[in-house]
């Protein structure tokens, strides 16, 4: 590992690395061995190596799998999901599934076709979806958090891309803890300075199956694209992309981008009519929105 210019054999990486997660969740007071941990698993190497990595450390978790739909009959989703299930079987752990298309009568991939956002921006519906049901997830189940296995090369790559697009309520809330608030369950992102291949390596060399196809919608993702320039860069000059992100939290610190404090706090006078979870506006939610076209559509397909 040459941005911490550090070589480990298998025996003493499979310590070290749940070392760091546990410094990391100590240095940002994500949660303690006493709360209720909800961790979203996606069937990925990085998600299944936290939920692995918390268990070991004695972190009470279970787990969410959302089956999203993605892909045909013997789907990317599905066999996502196996690998998740399987997992949860071997160690005896929680998992529970939200089936989008038993739930809401249609996959992501048919939602995503309907909808203009979901035709120009696949990836971006695809995270809504996901934010919206992990949240409800969490908050009516009675987490004390939620957790996702964003790692080191997702945060610089959407810092990356929010930096030159000088988007600044994004670049406000880039925290590894969002703070619990109304409505919204506490969310935290323990391998948030851990690289993309540490964590494979971790599920490599502890056995761990996982799904290892790309999500077809990710083709022609932005957040690959900003990636695979951050790689150059961190071959070129090992430690780039970590620096990159601890600068961040550092300016963050020292007020760099202030959020909107209005804007958050008045989140709890606006709940959506139709779903009640927090909104910007006293109207539907943009998920609820989602369903809403669905509807209108029909209508006019029915008068016409």
């Amino acid at each position: 590992m040459r941005q911490h210019r550090l070589s480990l054999c298998k025996q003493h990486y499979l310590l070290w690395l749940p070392d760091q997660v546990e410094r990391f969740i100590k240095k940002y007071q994500m949660f303690t061995k006493y709360e209720r941990v909800l961790v979203a698993v996606s069937g990925g190497k990085d998600s299944l190596a936290l939920w692995d990595i918390l268990w070991k450390l004695g972190y009470q978790t279970e787990g969410l799998y959302i089956n999203l739909g993605i892909d045909g009959d013997i789907s990317y989703s599905d066999r996502s999901m196996n690998f998740a299930q399987s997992f949860a079987d071997q160690r005896q752990l929680c998992l529970h599934v939200v089936d989008i298309k038993d739930q809401y009568l249609e996959t992501v991939p048919e939602i995503s076709m309907r909808t203009k956002r979901g035709r120009e921006k696949p990836c971006s519906l695809c995270g809504l979806i996901k934010r919206y049901v992990l949240n409800q997830y969490a908050v009516n189940g009675k987490f004390d958090v939620l957790v996702t296995a964003h790692n080191l090369d997702d945060e610089a790559a959407i810092l990356l891309a929010n930096t030159l697009d000088w988007s600044l309520d994004y670049l406000a809330r880039g925290k590894p803890v969002l703070p619990l608030k109304p409505g919204f369950s506490k969310k935290t992102k323990p391998f948030c300075r851990i690289y993309e291949r540490e964590a494979a390596a971790f599920a490599i060399l502890n056995g761990i199956e996982y799904v290892r196809d790309e999500c077809p919608f990710s083709i022609d993702s932005k957040q690959l694209f900003y990636k695979k320039h951050l790689n150059e860069w961190e071959d070129k000059q090992p430690g780039t992309k970590l620096r990159f992100y601890l600068k961040y939290l550092s300016a963050l610190e020292k007020g760099a981008f202030p959020s909107r404090q209005d804007s958050a706090d008045n989140l709890v006078h606006h709940l959506c009519p139709n779903c009640g979870q927090p909104t910007t506006t006293g109207s539907l939610c943009a998920f609820c929105k989602l369903f809403k076209e669905k509807s209108i559509s029909e209508e006019n397909s029915i008068i016409k």
